[in-house]
């Protein structure tokens, strides 16, 4: 079975079981991008979202939209693949001011949306192929507007990141119930990174969360980035003039500095690798 496919049959299991039992996650005073309360920043990350549509990527229950709709004045859509944890957003949050909730694949509802001023998503991406999903953000976003994502970096068995693209098997677990397999990309930092410059995207700061047990093993990663602008039309040429051009000067100095890791290169405010320089 594709991953993807597996994904939506566990996250579909998953609020089935949360609906028999009646759970409704209460709204949080506080935006946490990891699962313990109170560890790393919150909502601050976004900068001043009155007014500002916010896409909510895998809401699920629909308790983090709520809270920015009403906490900071944001117009937040919750777009939720699993129809039954679309079903629990509804039943809980229906009529919240500020808050709407879609039940629909987010690369196809972005591909007919407005663009949104900000997206976020709490450990939900990394359930969807990044290839699709962040081609489809970046046309999904307005020029400048920031990507908060929260993400598995170590799990619950001391399994560090994938070096490649690549999904693999991790489990949903449930108190008093099996564990429901999925098949997540669990990726290095750098891969991240790199996709994320892939797709027209500038990563401003990653970080690194353990688990506030020092015994326990999970490692949460939280990456800002923030979409780039448009890039002007590139010209081939000057128009043809009879005029000689105009006499100046430039100096480039670079270096190229090669280590056992590879090519030292810096990444340009524009998101472009380049080799250490200067005019």
């Amino acid at each position: 079975m594709p991953a993807e496919d597996t994904n939506t049959r566990a996250w579909q299991i998953y609020g089935r079981r949360q609906l028999a039992r009646a759970y409704v996650p209460p709204v949080p005073d506080r935006l946490d991008w990891t699962p313990w309360a109170g560890v790393g920043p919150g909502a601050e990350v976004f900068g001043d979202l009155t007014g500002r549509r916010v896409l909510d990527i895998g809401s699920g229950a629909g308790h983090h939209a709520v809270h920015l709709a009403q906490a900071h004045g944001a117009h937040v859509t919750g777009i939720e693949l699993s129809p039954t944890q679309h079903e629990r957003a509804v039943c809980a949050h229906a009529g919240v001011d500020g808050v709407e909730f879609v039940h629909a694949d987010v690369t196809e509802y972005l591909a007919g949306a407005e663009p949104f001023d900000a997206a976020y998503a709490i450990g939900t991406l990394a359930f969807i192929d990044p290839h699709r999903s962040l081609s489809a953000l970046r046309d999904g976003l307005r020029p400048g507007a920031p990507l908060i994502l929260s993400l598995l970096h170590t799990d619950l068995h001391g399994r560090g990141p994938s070096t490649e693209v690549a999904p693999r098997e991790q489990m949903i677990l449930l108190r008093d119930d099996p564990p429901l397999p999925t098949q997540m990309w669990v990726l290095a930092p750098q891969l991240w990174e790199n996709l994320l410059t892939e797709y027209g995207f500038r990563v401003d700061a990653i970080d690194l969360f353990p688990h506030p047990d020092e015994s326990a093993s999970v490692v949460q990663q939280l990456i800002r980035a923030r979409r780039l602008p448009d890039r002007p039309a590139h010209v081939s040429s000057r128009l043809r003039s009879t005029r000689a051009p105009a006499a100046h000067a430039a100096v480039g100095v670079g270096a190229i500095l090669l280590g056992q890791q590879g090519i030292l290169l810096g990444r340009h405010r524009r998101g472009t690798l380049e080799l250490p320089g200067v005019h």
